[in-house]
């Protein structure tokens, strides 16, 4: 039915009466039946008040197909616009579920790719609010034209504006590359997921029988695929979680984070060393420690639920953002193995892309042993981590706290690969194997000739460990720049980022690297 029929011929009422056909009031109860906000409500609570301006409210598609000659609605099924949050530009689309499922067409893909090109010129980060049943089969082929004219869009815009994601509904099919190019996505327990064929097809295919929730659910994608970076507990969570992490990125390239102003002294004496464990293989938690140097409070993880072996995050440092990366003993002794390492190398080459310095912290016994991850391509996947340090060009910190074996200490983040200072504390051990592994192989012999071969091990691994596994010979061959007193991270760090901040790395001219994906 024509939107307009019934209206009466004043241009201002005709006006009003339009814009109430694109905010969708009648279909809004629908949209609350089934647990979720309308669009227009995400985008409110999203962006400051009263901030939001809408852009081509009154697009209708144009399709003649099946039913769609009848059904129109301004607007048709996304909303697009700019807004501020704290008081700092973004761009922001929003699929309208209650109009044809918010499912994409070639006008939707138009209007989404024309905000993003808008983006992209005036530097703005993106903020897209996916609640979309995918194509619109109704448009064919035109509607998976507008899918690559966001992908195309979202391609470009990669290390130009920040991208970010909140999926809050059904994800599926082509719909799941829109986020999958963004640099952070967010789920909703209960509500959202996303998958590229659903049940029904698989089911048809393999004859698995599996759920929408099972094969594609929040907790999937932010613990076993990583696909996502968290999975929130309401629509309301996910979106303050856009809003926080929005405060620790710039609003592109080619400006620096916005720094904010630190209450607390940056030579501030941390207690961070008393939470190391002396024994090496004790484990403990690495946030306490990252929490611990940095400014209180600022400390704020993504990626969480996936790759837990190692951490990532922003932070603070006398009020600058700066990227964490960090080995956590606590889970899987902090080894690297391929997903850690993958999820470590996308977030380095985030932060360097976004001028954003990277401080690593360091306690890593070496990469994940057996025969899975190397038929799975541990050496593959740990060469990303390798090239995402080594082409970094943004001020990079380590602190070695504890343990730093083999090839994963040349992984982390180590002067060798280009880092600006490296640290090491007193009681860290650097070394091509822990003493265990190092004594079993170069002294093979006399053990399996010992009587208490037992106690030899013992006496050999201490011998080892204080002639080879120690920061002091490693800081003789300037491998690492000092030895410090735990007690002095926070200041070090807070110096070397003021000396750093303008640093500037000229490369020989290329289109780009070949990174091992």
């Amino acid at each position: 039915m024509d939107s307009t029929a019934g209206r009466g011929t004043d241009p201002l009422d005709e006006l009003r009466a339009r814009k109430r056909d694109a905010r969708g009031e009648e279909r809004a109860h629908r949209q609350h039946d089934r647990g979720k906000m309308t669009a227009r409500e995400r985008v409110a609570y999203l962006l400051d008040d009263g901030s939001f301006r809408e852009v081509d409210t009154l697009v209708e598609h144009r399709s003649t197909a099946f039913e769609l000659a009848e059904r129109h609605t301004p607007g048709d099924g996304v909303m697009t616009g700019f807004g501020t949050i704290d008081g700092r530009q973004v761009a922001v689309y929003a699929h309208d579920f209650t109009f044809l499922g918010g499912s994409v067409g070639e006008v939707v893909g138009e209007k989404i790719a024309s905000v993003m090109d808008r983006a992209i010129e005036t530097g703005v980060p993106i903020v897209g609010l996916n609640d979309s049943a995918g194509a619109r089969i109704q448009e064919g082929v035109d509607s998976l034209a507008g899918f690559g004219k966001i992908f195309q869009r979202a391609t470009e815009a990669s290390g130009l504006v920040p991208q970010i994601s909140a999926i809050l509904g059904p994800c599926a099919g082509g719909a799941t590359y829109a986020p999958a190019l963004t640099d952070f996505v967010y789920m909703v327990e209960d509500t959202s997921y996303a998958f590229i064929t659903g049940p029904d097809i698989v089911r048809t295919v393999t004859g698995e029988e599996v759920s929408k929730e099972t094969l594609g659910g929040p907790r999937t994608h932010a613990v076993d695929s990583g696909f996502a970076h968290q999975a929130c507990p309401s629509e309301e969570a996910a979106l303050d979680e856009i809003r926080g992490l929005l405060s620790y990125l710039p609003q592109n390239n080619m400006e620096d984070p916005p720094r904010t102003r630190c209450t607390e002294a940056p030579d501030r004496k941390c207690v961070a060393g008393d939470i190391v464990p002396d024994a090496p293989q004790k484990p403990y938690d690495v946030i306490d420690v990252v929490s611990e140097v940095v400014d209180r409070e600022s400390f704020h993880e993504v990626h969480d639920g996936y790759a837990a072996n190692v951490v990532v995050g922003f932070a603070r440092l006398d009020g600058r953002p700066v990227g964490i990366v960090a080995n956590q003993p606590s889970i899987a002794a902090g080894t690297l193995d391929i997903e850690a390492s993958q999820k470590a190398a996308r977030f380095v080459r985030f932060c360097d892309g976004f001028n954003l310095p990277v401080c690593t912290f360091v306690d890593v016994p070496g990469f994940l042993p057996g025969t899975d991850q190397e038929h799975r391509g541990i050496i593959r996947h740990g060469a990303k981590l390798i090239y995402a340090y080594a082409e970094a060009t943004v001020p990079l910190l380590t602190v070695i706290t504890r343990k730093a074996y083999g090839g994963a200490y040349i992984v982390m983040g180590s002067s060798e690969l280009g880092a600006d200072a490296t640290y090491a504390w007193p009681g860290a051990e650097l070394a091509v194997l822990g003493p265990r592994g190092a004594v079993d192989i170069l002294y093979r012999d006399e053990l399996a000739d010992a009587e208490d071969p037992d106690t030899l091990r013992a006496e050999l691994e201490a011998r080892f460990r204080e002639e080879f596994a120690n920061p002091y010979g490693p800081a003789k061959h300037g491998h690492i720049d000092d030895i410090i007193e735990p007690s002095e991270t926070r200041q070090r760090l807070v110096a070397d980022l003021r000396l750093f901040e303008r640093k500037r790395a000229d490369s020989p001219p290329k289109d780009h690297g070949n990174i091992p994906l």
